[in-house]
Parts: C-alpha cells; structure tokens; sequence
C-alpha cells in the first residue's frame, strides 16, 4: 500500500519541522550559554576565526599542514567544554537533539528509509487504528494492579511478567501472545503497552481492532480497481515487525473472515513476525467461532495470557461518577 504524493510531502513536512525545532532550541541554548558563561563566546568565535583564517592561507597557495589547525580546533575545544561543565551544565548541553538519533530527523539512513519513516508510513497508511494517540493513555507508566485481587491478581503480574519478556526478548525470540479474559479486564491496554515499549525501540507496529482490520480487507477484496492497494495492505500486514489484532470476535465471522485470519497468521508464522491477537472469547468459544485449523495454528504458536477480574471499565465510570456527584 503506497502512499501518495501528498502523503509523502507531510511526513517530509514534519521532519522539517522537526529539524527546525530542533534548530531553534540549540540556539536558544548556545545564546543562554553565551549570556551566562564568561569567556565562552570568545572561544568560539577564536574557533571559527582560525578556521576561516586556515582555509584563506591554503586558498592563497601556501602549503600548510593541517595536523596544525586540527591540534588547535581540538585545544579550543577542550576551553570550552572546561567552561561549560565547571559551570554546571553538560557535557552535550550544546548538541543538536534529535527526535530520532539514528536519521537525525532526515527520515532516511543512507538510501534506506529510517524505522521511524516507516512507522510513520503505517500510521499514515492505517490512521484508524489512532495507535500513537492510544499510547498516551495505555503504557507501562499508568499501567495498575489495583483492580486486581486473589488469582486475578495473580494473573495480573503473570501478564505483565510475559509481556516484558516478549518485549525485552524481541529481536532475538520469535513469540506470539494470545490475550483472552473477561470485559473490561486490561487485555487492549497491555497490547497498546507492549506497542508502545516497542515503538519507542524503533520497531514498526500495526495495531487494528478486529472489526477494523477485516472491513479494510473487505471493502478492498470486492474491487477488482483495487488489487494493487491490496497487494499493499497483505505486505503490510504480512511484514510490519508486529500486528496487534484487538477484540477478535467482535468482527462479523463468516467463510471471507476466516479465510483471511487464517492466511494472515500463516503468512507471519512463515516469516516469523510476531503478532498479539486479545479477545474476549474463552478457548472454547474461539474454538466453536473459527475452523479448527485457525484454532490449532493459535494453539500451537501462541503464548497464552488470561486476564481476568471486574469490568475495570465500569469500576472508572462509576468512580467518575460518584466524584461529580460528591462535587
């Protein structure tokens, strides 16, 4: 699935503004610095005046050994950093942030498109699913087990223990989770978490409700206009580092649904792309909903998680709602 034009142009957009930004703050810094640092400015300007005046004698013909002018520029900047730290600040006080370090907010690495342009690539492409918005309100930070009593509880911190296994062994074990339990019990909200730990590694991520993903596959199967978007979606979904499939079952089951869950899972199985399917149907409805070959390929190849406990949903409403009346 490829991006338009106009597409293209935002995302470039954006990493422009990031530059910019980025710009403007190291100036804001280095006038800081000049203000308040006594002597530092002096060094710096001394920097680029020995610079000019090197390049000015080799221009004019004179042979010159640059060793001379690299042990200078070295000198002057051992002065400054001396200033800068013995007046409190770090070391990296006066270089240039990045939003993203290893593209330094170009997008691209070499020829290669950066993970984090890819990432946005799949954000653009599949701005339902709303994924960086999610991780706001759904990450490890705000993540509770105060919901949670007795073998919920226990299964609580069983979750949680896997997920940061599946997070911390990511790169190096291929492993699939399947998240299944009662309403309301944080099965999507753990998803979101593990999404978000590795976004922040630069890993690319599709996150799609159920419902979501199969109307995506749907309303482009039938149109035989489309079969180049959809050759695009199937690499995309085949392909991104990890595809989190939230509430399976809420979609409409029939022979097109399972056909394409099926493939799906095939297809990353095959390429050993991790994907975290949450449900709220027990193992015996998941059973009776699907084909028994989607139930065994689920088996066989997930890490089963169940979480289970009061509808933590209903308990905030509530809350909520008992604090605008006692206001």
């Amino acid at each position: 699935m490829a991006l338009t034009n106009a597409q293209y142009d935002e995302i470039m957009h954006e990493y422009e503004e990031r530059r910019a930004l980025h710009r403007q703050e190291l100036e804001d810094r280095q006038r800081y610095v000049y203000e308040t640092v006594e002597g530092y400015k002096e060094l710096e300007d001394e920097t680029a005046s020995a610079s000019v005046s090197f390049g000015k004698r080799l221009l004019s013909g004179e042979r010159l050994d640059r060793s001379v002018l690299k042990r200078e520029l070295e000198e002057l900047a051992r002065q400054k950093l001396i200033l800068l730290t013995e007046a409190g600040f770090s070391s990296d006080y006066l270089d240039m942030g990045y939003t993203c370090q290893d593209c330094k907010d170009t997008g691209y690495i070499g020829n290669e498109k950066c993970h984090c342009f890819k990432q946005k690539i799949i954000e653009t492409l599949y701005d339902k699913s709303n994924l960086r918005m999610l991780t706001k309100s759904a990450n490890f930070r705000l993540l509770t087990d105060k919901y949670y009593h007795g073998e919920d509880l226990k299964r609580f911190h069983g979750a949680v223990k896997a997920a940061e296994e599946f997070i911390n062994n990511f790169c190096s074990d291929y492993q699939n989770l399947f998240i299944y339990g009662t309403v309301g019990t944080g099965k999507s909200f753990l998803s979101v978490c593990i999404a978000n730990e590795l976004l922040k590694k630069g890993h690319s991520v599709i996150y799609f409700s159920s419902m979501g993903l199969f109307e995506l596959l749907a309303e482009n199967s039938f149109d035989y206009k489309n079969k180049g978007e959809l050759r695009g979606i199937y690499e995309d979904l085949y392909n991104c580092e990890l595809l989190i499939i939230d509430d399976l079952g809420t979609e409409r089951t029939n022979s097109f649904v399972a056909s394409e869950l099926f493939s799906c899972l095939n297809e990353r199985d095959n390429r050993k792309k991790a994907t975290i399917i949450t449900t709220n149907l027990s193992l015996e409805q998941l059973q009776k909903t699907y084909s028994d070959r989607i139930f065994s390929r689920i088996t066989s190849n997930f890490r089963f998680l169940k979480l289970s406990g009061q509808d933590i949903r209903n308990i905030k409403k509530i809350a909520r709602k008992e604090s605008e009346d006692f206001q």
